[in-house]
């Protein structure tokens, strides 16, 4: 299991670092995204139930199945993206030490409730939160490593030390996005696997 994110958190020379990796699209973060074919960002035609077991776009709501290989084993997640929270530029700015970086900039904030469905139960921390990422008209936002921590409703993973099957859990993961972003897309992927999309409206 990966732990680069421990040392890295709420710190906001992070942030700014993570801002600058996702810009020059050069990040290795967030399950291998900047791999990815630059298809996969495109926006995908409504998936069929069989079309949903590989990734496509979902309803609001509506929740997909996807596995995870966690420290303990391959465990089956139920994953729905309930919400993404928007603030304003001025907050923003407070999250990254150079705010020119920031300029004309929100903070998004993604929250994915996670349902352990099957596989074995965990006792150190979740790595389900991993393969999301925020997009906005199209393009992926700029990671802001920690500055979801205490946001309300939102769960810290490396808090979460067991977990069973049956219990849910809340993760967010915390994006920069143009303040004037029309459509935001929450993605959510198996390692090397096609993303699951939800839609939201912009401010």
């Amino acid at each position: 299991m990966l732990h680069q994110k421990t040392a890295l958190r709420v710190a906001a020379p992070v942030a700014v670092l993570a801002l600058a990796l996702t810009a020059c699209g050069g990040g290795e973060d967030k399950a291998d995204d900047a791999k990815k074919p630059a298809a996969a960002a495109k926006p995908k035609a409504p998936a069929t139930p069989a079309e949903a077991a590989s990734g496509g776009e979902l309803a609001t709501g509506e929740s997909a199945e996807g596995k995870v290989e966690e420290e303990d084993g391959n465990v089956t997640y139920d994953i729905t993206a309930q919400k993404v929270d928007v603030g304003t530029e001025a907050e923003a700015q407070k999250l990254v030490q150079d705010k020119a970086e920031a300029k004309g900039m929100v903070l998004a904030v993604a929250h994915l409730k996670f349902t352990h469905k099957g596989g074995p139960a965990l006792t150190s921390d979740s790595d389900a939160g991993d393969g999301t990422t925020i997009w906005a008209d199209g393009q992926r936002g700029a990671l802001l490593i920690g500055a979801s921590d205490d946001a309300p409703g939102c769960e810290d993973p490396y808090d979460v030390e067991s977990w069973k099957q049956g219990e849910s859990h809340t993760f967010c993961e915390s994006y920069l996005i143009p303040a004037n972003a029309k459509e935001m897309e929450v993605h959510w992927s198996e390692e090397d696997g096609e993303p699951f999309i939800w839609k939201f409206p912009g401010q």
